[in-house]
């Protein structure tokens, strides 16, 4: 066997390596990055799902009082 090839393949084998681990990291560095804006947006959305009941109650409130004006304009 000549010494030639082994160095060869094993430089290959290094730079292969390089690649793949480089690759990953930058793949990992994406899917944190996307995992963060995912969890800014299920904040969001769980801020407006707490006040959504608050809503609804000053809607039946407000549905309530426009009612009565009604009943108090109709003769």
């Amino acid at each position: 066997m000549d010494w030639t090839s082994i160095i060869v393949a094993l430089i290959t084998g290094g730079l292969a390596f390089l690649g793949v681990w480089v690759s990953n990291r930058k793949s990992g560095a994406l899917i944190a990055y996307r995992l963060k804006q995912l969890e800014a947006k299920v904040d969001r959305h769980n801020h407006f799902a707490e006040r959504m009941p608050v809503v609804e109650e000053q809607i039946k409130v407000a549905n309530h009082r426009i009612e009565d004006l009604e009943r108090k304009v109709e003769p």
